[in-house]
């Protein structure tokens, strides 16, 4: 018993009284979510190719919309003496074959589709992985290994898809292109379309036996180990791109790309800023008074530096070309010291009496900051 056919304002999801530029869009949307080049050898996307196309092309012709409405798939059929049989790709008026239906509505959606050798070499897929390392590898660049599970070459047939012993034949039907066409009578002539072949699912070509191993895929999917050069200067959320380590090719094809992304932890001691390192010194109030000779952290270790006298807390310092490798480049960023002068705590009562008589020596001359502000003051209040 035939499958009853669904009502094609259905088929399309508009209602009976949607406009022809809704009727149009609906297609437009599901003819591309549908079409055969898409999913090749998927039967049930075919068959709802054909479907959408068949709704299409009554509602889409005014006359036939007419008959659709007034008497239903009746109304269509070829002996109700209308129209060209509602089914296949054919019936588009205007359109010789369903690449020029594209082609009109798409701008070249599929259009070249039917020339296209299902057998010539398609590169592989690019796949994606990450990886989180040390601020200081990102700093000095590290060699590491990588797991990633990627498409390869099936050993057991060696990519052809066919159990070890059996051949891969050209396809009879198709003759190897993919593509067959038909052709339908309607009443303003012989209209030809062209579709996925049915036999080999638009391969070109009929694995009779199929490998076991890769159910006739001629790929498997395997988790393999991958060493990749992390090189210094990389920032935190950059990608590196692996040529050639991705998923094998088909029919030859060369294998897509591997696209790492690096993920680089913070440190305690430095802060990243482009290529330039930031850090924090403390000193002591001595240091900062009388100038000292003070140890900085470095990437690339420690290195000595004479204070001036009467450094100022926050004072910056710079130590050119101390700073981060710039990327695939030969030159440095810089390092940036600030130096924060800390106050003493927990003083004796013998510190503090000493402190005292100290500041007591000391007069608004020492202080520039001090003898501007009270200067300052003096004047705002004459």
């Amino acid at each position: 018993m035939a499958q009853q056919k669904r009502d094609y304002y259905e088929v399309l999801g508009v209602t009976k009284g949607a406009s022809e530029d809704e009727i149009k869009k609906a297609f437009r949307k599901l003819a591309k979510q549908y079409h055969p080049d898409l999913h090749p050898g998927d039967k049930d996307c075919e068959e709802k190719f054909k479907e959408v196309n068949e709704a299409y092309e009554v509602l889409s012709d005014p006359d036939k919309k007419s008959r659709y409405d007034q008497f239903g798939h009746a109304g269509v059929d070829p002996n109700f003496g209308a129209g060209a049989g509602a089914g296949g790709f054919g019936g588009f008026g205007g359109f010789s074959d369903i690449s020029d239906i594209f082609e009109g509505f798409f701008g070249g959606f599929g259009g070249s589709s039917r020339r296209a050798n299902p057998n010539a070499p398609r590169r592989g897929q690019d796949i994606s992985a990450s990886v989180t390392i040390e601020f200081m590898e990102a700093c000095k660049g590290k060699r590491i290994s990588i797991r990633i599970n990627r498409l390869e070459k099936c050993p057991e047939c060696g990519g052809s898809g066919s159990e070890k012993g059996s051949s891969v034949k050209t396809c009879t039907e198709c003759h190897g292109t993919g593509r067959i066409q038909v052709q339908q009578r309607t009443p303003f002539g012989a209209i030809t379309s062209e579709q996925v072949c049915s036999r080999c699912g638009g391969k070109g070509k009929i694995i009779e036996k199929p490998c076991p191993a890769c159910s006739g895929r001629g790929s498997v999917r395997k988790a393999v180990t991958r060493e990749i050069d992390i090189p210094a200067g990389i920032n935190n959320g950059q990608t590196l791109r692996v040529a050639g380590a991705g998923d094998c090719g088909v029919n030859g094809g060369a294998n897509g790309d591997l696209n790492v992304t690096v993920y680089v932890k913070t440190d305690k001691m430095f802060e990243r800023d482009g290529y330039d390192i930031w850090t924090e010194v403390p000193i002591t109030y001595a240091q900062a008074t009388l100038g000292a000779e003070i140890t900085v952290p470095t990437i690339d270790g420690k290195v000595k530096y004479t204070l001036p006298a009467g450094t100022q807390t926050h004072t910056v310092f710079r130590l050119k070309g101390k700073g981060i490798k710039k990327l695939n480049r030969t030159d440095f960023g810089d390092h940036y010291v600030r130096v924060i002068v800390e106050i003493p705590k927990n003083l004796t009562k013998e510190q503090e009496n000493r402190l005292r008589e100290f500041d007591k020596a000391l007069s608004d001359k020492n202080y520039q900051n001090r003898e501007t502000f009270f200067s300052k003051l003096k004047d705002m209040f004459k």
